[in-house]
């Protein structure tokens, strides 16, 4: 398998270097910086003798080294400096994606496509009709990242293990997501029903804020660690065919009454990508929530990118 990661700053490098190190596929790393993704790649096949590992990664400013690529996954892009929102990114990344999506449509036709740049869910959009791609072979890793955030703030506050929390999180990656407590286990029990509605409600803000918090406190950059985590548990469920229930950023088309919005929820990633949209049992109030979370996407789609 051919798995190609086009960015090779922090998230993208991290990811590749992971993704190789679990065997997934041989890892192509591009960015346009000459000798950014040949130099990191150079260092990662160094780490083979003490890792005892024999993977492969080759570094390139060459996009059409992608050619073949089984996934191909886009992490290229400005990231986020302190007090900037993901939408304020939106301009910038959307005309480099877009350059992005023509090799991909060329020299990649029948990749699965995981998009990492923000505003993810704006950008899931932009990819998907610039690739003329089906809705099955596109989706955005951002949730399984809310979430994770989610269960780290939960275990925690409530002193178990990580591994006790199964956190779950719908809607818009970032300020627009929407962690269900209800559906939030731990030790089986729900989140709602094992704390008060006070903490609830802060373990919901501090998730909110949490990418803002590491945004201002590295000064410069990102989050890279989780993010790349997040980006190889989707590797991970295509490559091995896991058909594992994870919350991606994916078109919806009739699910929860949403149409033709790309909007994060529940799905089965498996190799052929999108196996299917699981459709929460939501509240009146959750379903409302989830409907504002994608009209807002709409809305930013319709005023920035003339996306109808």
């Amino acid at each position: 398998m051919k798995i190609s990661i086009i960015g090779a700053g922090n998230v993208g490098a991290t990811a590749a270097s992971a993704i190789a190190q679990e065997n997934l596929g041989d890892v192509v790393l591009f960015d346009i910086v000459k000798g950014l993704a040949q130099g990191k790649a150079l260092d990662m096949e160094d780490a083979r003798s003490l890792l005892n590992l024999n993977y492969s990664v080759t570094g390139t400013d060459d996009i059409n080294l992608i050619a073949g690529s089984d996934i191909v996954v886009i992490t290229a892009g400005l990231a986020r400096k302190p007090g900037m929102t993901r939408e304020e990114l939106l301009a910038k990344n959307a005309a480099i994606l877009s350059g992005l999506c023509e090799n991909i449509k060329k020299l990649a036709p029948r990749s699965i496509v995981i998009v990492v740049t923000n505003p993810l869910d704006l950008m899931t959009a932009l990819v998907l009709k610039a690739t003329g791609f089906a809705p099955d072979k596109v989706f955005g890793m951002g949730l399984g990242l809310d979430a994770s955030r989610f269960a780290n703030l939960i275990a925690k506050e409530m002193k178990v293990p990580v591994t006790d929390v199964e956190a779950c999180v719908i809607g818009s990656h970032g300020e627009g997501m929407i962690p269900l407590p209800s559906l939030t286990k731990v030790k089986g029990k729900a989140l709602d029903k094992a704390l008060d509605a006070a903490k609830v409600e802060e373990l919901v803000k501090k998730t909110f804020l949490r990418g803002a918090e590491i945004v201002s406190l590295l000064g410069s950059g990102s989050a890279y660690y989780a993010p790349s985590a997040a980006i190889l548990e989707l590797v991970r469920a295509v490559a091995k065919n896991k058909r594992e229930a994870i919350g991606v950023c994916a078109r919806l088309n009739g699910e929860y009454g949403l149409k033709d919005v790309c909007i994060g929820v529940t799905c089965v990633i498996g190799s052929k990508g999108i196996e299917k949209i699981v459709e929460l049992d939501l509240s009146k109030e959750e379903l409302a929530k989830l409907s504002a979370s994608a009209e807002a996407v709409r809305k930013l789609l319709r005023s920035n990118l003339n996306y109808v």
